[in-house]
């Protein structure tokens, strides 16, 4: 059996994220397309060298990117599209998208899930445009963009069904700097990368309540047993949740200062409203909107997920984050 190839590669997306990947991806390549949303975004690009919006100290040279503002264009040019959206954007971004996409190998490296839908970005994709779950893949893992655009070492992990597409786009990004493995439990890399989120948010809510690092290492201890409940319940597999993952992820979530949602959770602790700390932070936290999304989705499944419900309440139902965090620290042991 021949080696699966990528064919060219294209990055859907103009945030940090999306441009740490596609610092990643062209300087093996040497080429790719880049779908960004504002034409004027593109042309100040060109003319800097670098994102102007985002991760502004990454170079590039500009002669190995086709930058387009039309998603169309990108779509057809391209046999790989990696999609770098915030998810509370995708399916907005993705109405747009007119072209047969069944063909391609579409790799998401959303860590949400599509709001209003309440579904996995690769569940979406495969409903919407038909494409087989042997052609979605996911990439995971403790990842700030920060961190991999300074070139500091970093682990990610490459999931699809076919593992030889996985291994293929593996192969492409694995660097000195950047290591890489291969799974195939796409469906519950996905959702411990929508829950890590919400745990985050919790953890900087404890924060800003200032408590301190020993509890949140009970915190994190029993968001860990929350999320192997919750992905046992919603996709039995047997996997190893203290992969990195799984738990790598959630623990660079939970700690990091560049974590946007422990960032957005430590406003909320300091009594912020959800709307002024939205607003202050002028990024997306992606939790915000994980946390409705996996709060009904879990109401079909009942599994107990005292730390997603207090989050839940916190944001949604405007319970003081105070009450709420002592009711959740009296049922920790």
């Amino acid at each position: 059996m021949m080696n699966y190839n990528c064919g060219k590669i294209a990055i859907i997306g103009g945030g940090s994220w999306a441009t740490a990947i596609a610092k990643i991806v062209v300087s093996h390549t040497h080429h790719i397309g880049w779908h960004i949303r504002k034409e004027d975004r593109i042309e100040d690009f060109k003319r800097l060298g670098h994102n102007p919006a985002y991760l502004s100290s990454v170079h590039f040279n500009t002669n190995e990117i086709f930058f387009s503002s039309d998603i169309n264009k990108i779509a057809e040019d391209y046999d790989t599209l990696v999609f770098v959206t915030p998810s509370p954007y995708i399916k907005s971004q993705l109405k747009k998208l007119k072209i047969r996409i069944q063909n391609k190998l579409v790799i998401t490296a959303i860590k949400g899930i599509v709001p209003d839908e309440n579904l996995l970005c690769s569940e979406y994709i495969h409903q919407v445009f038909n494409v087989p779950y042997s052609n979605l893949a996911v990439i995971g893992g403790p990842s700030h963009a920060e961190e991999v655009a300074l070139d500091r070492l970093s682990y990610l992990t490459i999931g699809c069904e076919d593992l030889q597409k996985a291994q293929a786009f593996s192969d492409i990004i694995v660097s000195d700097v950047i290591k890489t493995k291969t799974s195939t439990d796409v469906i519950g890399i996905e959702y411990s990368s929508v829950l890590k989120n919400v745990y985050a948010i919790a953890a900087g809510i404890c924060s800003g309540l200032s408590y301190g690092d020993n509890f949140l290492a009970v915190l994190i201890s029993n968001a860990v047993q929350e999320m192997s409940r919750f992905l046992t319940a919603v996709h039995p597999l047997e996997r190893n949740l203290y992969d990195s993952v799984y738990l790598g992820d959630l623990l660079v979530t939970c700690y990091s200062n560049f974590s946007r949602n422990r960032t957005f959770g430590t406003m909320i602790g300091k009594e912020y409203s959800v709307k002024s700390a939205q607003i202050e932070m002028e990024m997306v936290a992606e939790g915000y909107y994980g946390t409705k999304c996996m709060k009904e989705i879990n109401r079909h499944l009942h599994v107990n997920m005292p730390i997603l419900d207090a989050v839940y309440n916190i944001l949604y139902e405007g319970i003081n984050p105070k009450i709420e965090i002592k009711l959740l620290t009296d049922s920790f042991r």
